[in-house]
């Protein structure tokens, strides 16, 4: 049998190996990356630290603005957090098509501006905060803002992931509330885009939601979030897989760990602290499933906060996928 790498793996993250692998699932439709890119303690693993050097010194902003095309000579996918915060300009669209192939698909959260019922009492909200929000879930403006600007990369627009973060009862007195403005707002949108919801409400992951989505072909994004079930989980959810020819995952956090927490404990991503065996078989499984699954596309994105480093955790998943299933 022809073997499949040459590479012998030392190190608990192969670049060569995982390059290799990654462009085969690309290939084949199974889109494997990170949330976000732009993490310094990567170097040495994904970055040549040789590249943002100035006069002796690491460069940060050298390294912030070029460093997506060497994550590009790796991976064919990333997850554009920023997204989520403000609307997308097209200068900034373009800017990082033109660092990445032709072949790269981008995920983007869709800015909270569509996604936030009320707004949080952060400062960055400024007077808005603690306010309703009057665009939540206005097609016209999610339209306006978000999909206008990304028509000229829409080749490379691989999931628009729609965030809720978890509503309480002064949101929605019941999750059936929810899912019926939902199914409104998704009814008004235009079609032919890869829509995505991310929920963070566990309780409302019924066959009323699920039913939604399939009815729209909207994908439901397995992720791992504190008060979530595991993607594991929620991957045998009757219904869960709400598009037959999309499935999305975001390994985010454990179960019952906080954002801050995480925060504090695995920074500064520059190794894996604490293994997540549940969530790196999931994610295996994914890619397996997907293989096997002939006109789908699939997007898995991992977090530094899962385990401590994403790059090493990506490399176990696809490690797992060679082990007997």
């Amino acid at each position: 049998m022809k073997s499949r790498t040459c590479y012998i793996r030392t190190t608990a993250y192969d670049r060569e190996w995982v390059k290799t692998n990654v462009a085969n699932l690309a290939a084949s439709g199974i889109f494997i990356g990170t949330s976000c890119w732009k993490y310094p303690s990567w170097r040495g693993l994904l970055y040549d630290e040789a590249r943002y050097t100035w006069r002796g010194k690491f460069a940060k902003t050298r390294f912030e603005k070029n460093c997506l095309s060497e994550y590009a000579e790796v991976f064919k996918t990333v997850c554009v957090d920023a997204a989520y915060y403000t609307f997308p300009s097209l200068k900034n669209l373009e800017g990082l098509a033109a660092q990445t192939p032709s072949d790269f698909q981008f995920g983007f959260k869709v800015t909270d501006e569509i996604t936030v019922k009320k707004f949080p009492n952060l400062p960055r909200f400024g007077h808005r905060a603690g306010q309703p929000n009057e665009h939540f879930l206005n097609a016209a403006v999610f339209e306006r803002g978000f999909l206008h600007p990304c028509e000229s990369i829409r080749s490379r627009v691989g999931l628009l992931i729609f965030e809720f973060s978890r509503f309480y009862s002064a949101d929605y007195e019941h999750g059936r509330d929810f899912v019926a403005a939902l199914d409104s707002f998704l009814d008004q949108l235009p079609k032919g885009w890869p829509y995505a919801i991310e929920m963070r409400n566990k309780h409302w992951l019924k066959p009323a939601y699920f039913d939604c989505l399939a009815r729209h072909h909207v994908t439901h994004v397995y992720n791992s979030w504190t008060e979530m079930p595991s993607v594991s989980e929620q991957m045998s959810l009757p219904g869960s897989q709400t598009n037959p020819e999309l499935v999305a995952a975001r390994f985010l956090l454990k179960a019952g760990r906080k954002f801050e927490e995480a925060v504090k404990f695995f920074q500064p991503y520059d190794k894996t602290k604490e293994v997540n065996e549940d969530a790196r078989k999931a994610g295996a499984a994914l890619i397996v499933e997907g293989k096997k699954t002939a006109k789908r596309k699939t997007f898995i994105f991992v977090n530094n906060r899962l385990e401590g480093n994403a790059l090493q955790t990506i490399n176990a998943m696809l490690e797992a996928t060679e082990a007997p299933h």
